[in-house]
């Protein structure tokens, strides 16, 4: 087991998996990093049903979803598109069933998407891609589609002054 300030102290020795599981919003969710592939083209986090995270009707939270789901776009265009300044922009959930077991995250990068982001980038210098993944239950079922927008912009970019009804 990780110490509780694990976050705190040099992390060389620890995979990338142990420190994601160690990132200090994520160590309350207990979650399990099952796979982290190819400079994170292909995630697989097991979200695990506890007592912390239980709804009274015996289902998951919609914020422990919320809070594992949020970052993971980011966090894989940030390695896949490295020097540029990465964050989720916008996100939605749609939720499909009660999760009443552990969930599964699959997050995929697309090939195609992939390339059509760095298109984009070389021809505007910045994208913002949407991606659709989700959360799915022991039994397989899909529970929870998650919609999630990433603002990929230059290293260093400072967003201008803009109206309320501009995007950045």
């Amino acid at each position: 087991m990780l110490p509780p300030l694990c976050w705190m102290m040099p992390r060389r020795w620890l995979g990338a998996e142990a420190r994601l599981a160690c990132y200090p919003a994520f160590r309350p969710l207990r979650i399990r990093v099952t796979e982290l592939g190819d400079d994170w083209r292909q995630v697989r986090i097991r979200l695990p049903l506890i007592r912390a995270n239980r709804n009274p009707g015996g289902g998951m939270f919609g914020g422990a979803i919320a809070a594992l789901a949020d970052p993971i776009p980011a966090l894989a265009c940030n390695r896949v598109f490295p020097g540029h300044a990465v964050w989720t922009r916008a996100m939605s959930l749609d939720f499909r069933r009660e999760g009443r077991s552990d969930l599964e995250l699959r997050f995929t990068l697309d090939p195609a998407q992939e390339a059509a982001v760095r298109d984009e980038l070389a021809r505007r210098g910045r994208a913002t891609p949407s991606f659709e993944f989700g959360f799915w239950d022991t039994a397989d079922r899909l529970c929870v589609q998650v919609k999630n927008t990433v603002a990929i912009r230059p290293g260093g970019y400072v967003p201008p002054a803009r109206r309320p009804d501009e995007d950045t």
